[in-house]
């Protein structure tokens, strides 16, 4: 006989104030949930839980994202139609805006955004106006996953406080409560839901239990922790070490660019240690909604503790300078043409922030297109993936701006063309032959003939 949520069947698993816990359900009652926010981490989520047999309601805000979902349509690049018709042919996949539906599901993930605040703070407002919007349909025995990238906390403090309070439910004795991040890889044809490990940590044992039974039906390996805190910190982690090595990278570039070394060849030979190395590379800043972001989650937490991220803090002030390092390449690129920034028509190339995606968040095109005008240069920008740009919180002057046409005429009209982004879909033979001068960030011209063009590294 199954136990419902009240049950104390097993006393032994109880947690926090002396409060009864449920017993873990079993797998196959969780056949019905709710994902919340259908973008680049619920939308993939939500497909890969279909496909698994499982129930799933898709629940967003945006008219427009759940009347194409229930077309079978897709509206991010790498997620295909027919993945999306696949879901929703059989029934298995529907979007809704009626958040009132929450009741009829055994579970609810929520994947909502996590920015910064205009003083770099972090904005957990998506993560608690969801919370309040779902609890007062909260079904008793019901689980609720957050996803959303945050600092350690916020799932048993925050979060579980809004649940509480509109539902009338008690976290860990009429309803379960659990972390576990989201880790998607867009762009990377090798990165798939089911076969990427998922850290999952709850408010109580029996939290814990009941979302490696949600999440081991959808996923090859469930990584189950001792409490929400340290899967909100695993998260963390995971981006603050890329954050720091990029950055060591990034300095490391300009040190050998005085010194006349390319970067690239030293990164490509260091790799062939098979042994106490990971490559990483250099850029023109940090983009989309993980690196730049997530370690300030963790600096603003660590002052409330008295503690001083130093080492996380110097990473981000050398990554959020490589914009600047980059237009002051491009100043010397055309000083050597005998032109200024100033009244030069230059070209970005890439918006997206990572190379075959088309994610423009916290991209690092958006600054540099920012501080290009701002030193009187008329700046446009190509990118195949994102053809007109949509409004940002960061840039909202930009949008509305649409992508050149890719055409030797309109290359050619350009003084300089900044490499910004390494999409393979980009003919990088036809710019050597086209453009007057480039800018490499990313190492894209690499192995092309370039005898008829200057290329600048930066």
């Amino acid at each position: 006989m199954e136990s419902t949520i009240n049950e104390a069947k097993n006393p032994g698993t109880g947690t926090a104030a002396g409060s009864q816990t449920a017993t873990p359900a079993t797998p196959h009652l969780l056949t019905n949930i709710a994902v919340v926010g259908l973008g680049y981490v619920g939308l993939p989520l939500s497909l890969q839980f279909a496909k698994s047999g499982v129930k799933v309601l898709g629940l967003d805000i945006d008219p427009t994202k759940v009347e194409a979902l229930n077309r079978g349509q897709s509206y991010i690049k790498h997620i295909t139609p027919e993945a999306v018709a696949d879901a929703v042919k059989p029934g298995q996949f529907s979007a809704s805006t009626d958040f009132r539906r929450v009741a009829e599901v055994d579970a609810v993930v929520i994947c909502v955004p996590t920015p910064l605040n205009k003083n770099r703070e972090p904005d957990i407002s998506y993560i608690l106006s969801t919370g309040k919007t779902i609890a007062p349909y909260l079904r008793r025995g019901a689980l609720v996953v957050l996803e959303s990238t945050t600092y350690p906390g916020t799932t048993e403090d925050d979060l579980r406080e809004v649940l509480e309070a509109g539902s009338g439910l008690k976290a860990g004795t009429d309803f379960h409560l659990a972390f576990s991040p989201e880790r998607e890889d867009p762009g990377n044809p090798d990165s798939k839901v089911a076969s990427i490990p998922k850290v999952v940590g709850g408010l109580t044992p029996a939290c814990l239990e009941k979302a490696v039974a949600l999440y081991g039906r959808a996923v090859k390996t469930v990584v189950p922790v001792s409490s929400c805190r340290v899967a909100e910190a695993t998260k963390l982690l995971e981006n603050i070490f890329r954050s720091v090595n990029i950055a060591l990278v990034n300095e490391l570039k300009v040190v050998y660019q005085a010194m006349g070394i390319d970067v690239w060849e030293v990164i490509n030979a260091a790799k062939t240690k098979p042994f106490g190395f990971m490559a990483f590379y250099p850029g023109p800043g940090l983009g989309g909604h993980c690196i730049p972001i997530d370690p300030f989650y963790l600096t603003w937490k660590a002052r409330e503790y008295g503690q001083h991220t130093r080492f996380i803090e110097l990473a981000g002030e050398i990554n959020t300078s490589m914009p600047h390092y980059v237009v002051e390449r491009v100043g010397e690129a055309l000083n050597e043409e005998s032109k200024a920034i100033k009244g030069s028509r230059i070209l970005v190339l890439g918006l997206a922030y990572k190379a075959d995606v088309d994610d423009e968040r916290e991209s690092p095109s958006y600054v540099l297109m920012d501080l290009l005008h701002q030193r009187g240069a008329q700046v446009a920008y190509y990118d195949p993936y994102v053809p007109v740009i949509r409004p940002t919180r960061e840039h909202p002057h930009w949008a509305g701006t649409r992508s050149v046409t890719w055409d030797e005429k309109t290359i050619r009209s350009f003084d300089l063309v900044l490499i910004s982004t390494k999409h393979s879909s980009v003919n990088y033979r036809e710019l050597a032959q086209w453009a007057r001068c480039i800018v490499d960030t990313r190492n894209a011209m690499a192995g092309i003939d370039t005898n008829s063009v200057r290329v600048w590294k930066a």
